[in-house]
């Protein structure tokens, strides 16, 4: 096993980002991808004008690539927001605008995964306050994502890049899944296992693939330190997703790593052909 056994995708987010939005999933398919996953795109709008959301499926459609994966609006990415659905006031209103507008968008391009990040901590509000908020809203994001025939995905980030981010390690992320689980009933909701964030929490990776690897509904890779390619810092990711792979997961792996001093298209030297 190894690199050319896994099916990957390529985050339109964080690369290909030299290019206009409607630029980007054709070259990704330039790139060798017939796969593309993606942040919430318009970052200061939850409901964008219809026009815009249909040149982006547009776009995607042309390229012939699909669309595996979409984030929820979650504010602006990269950057200090780091989700909206536990902030009370107006960003949690968001998220609740943003939640059928983005799951009609996933149906139109039969995507079945819909990422939810949970939000930072709020100085001078109660952590119980913002976790039963949180809990409402994931509820309706997994009942949307049913809906469409698609899970729910939450995703542990790293404490040294968001230290108000309270999900930094893959238990706290499971124990999330769980209680939405728990609390619907429909069983779709899924951890996000990022290797890169985990790694930065200084977990211990085959242990995390032992012991969630079967809660997993999508996985994501950067390299540490520096979230760059793999080969370009310590990670053995290779071996994790081999590991992944005899855990019994088969599912997309996406890229979400960032190009370094090059272009997108440059940055995949380590891919087998």
């Amino acid at each position: 096993m190894g690199f050319a056994d896994q099916r990957f995708n390529v985050n339109l987010s964080i690369l290909f980002t030299e290019l206009p939005l409607l630029e980007r999933p054709a070259a990704a398919a330039a790139a060798g991808f017939s796969a593309v996953e993606l942040w919430w795109p318009w970052i200061d709008s939850p409901v964008p004008e219809r026009s815009e959301l249909d040149a982006l499926k547009r776009a995607i459609e042309d390229a012939g690539v699909r669309l595996t994966g979409l984030n929820f609006y979650a504010g602006r990415l990269p950057g200090p927001d780091r989700g909206a659905l536990s902030v009370p006031g107006e960003e949690s209103e968001r998220f609740r605008a943003n939640v059928d507008v983005a799951a009609g968008f996933a149906q139109s391009l039969g995507c079945k995964a819909l990422n939810a990040l949970y939000g930072n901590r709020v100085e001078g509000v109660d952590p119980a306050e913002q976790d039963a908020l949180a809990l409402e809203n994931l509820v309706l994001a997994a009942g949307a994502a049913d809906r469409i025939g698609a899970i729910l995905l939450i995703e542990a980030l790293n404490a040294p890049e968001s230290p108000l981010y309270p999900l930094v390690s893959a238990p706290a992320a499971v124990d999330v899944v769980d209680r939405v689980n728990d609390a619907t009933g429909l069983d779709n909701a899924r951890f996000l296992m990022d290797l890169y964030h985990l790694s930065m929490n200084g977990e211990d990776l085959p242990l995390v693939i032992e012991r969630y690897a079967a809660k997993t509904g999508h996985v994501q890779i950067a390299d540490t330190p520096g979230r760059g390619a793999p080969g370009t810092g310590s990670l053995p990711l290779e071996d994790l997703l081999d590991q992944l792979r005899k855990a019994g997961y088969d599912g997309w792996v996406g890229l979400e790593y960032k190009p370094g001093d090059r272009p997108s298209a440059r940055a995949f030297d380590w891919l087998p052909r």
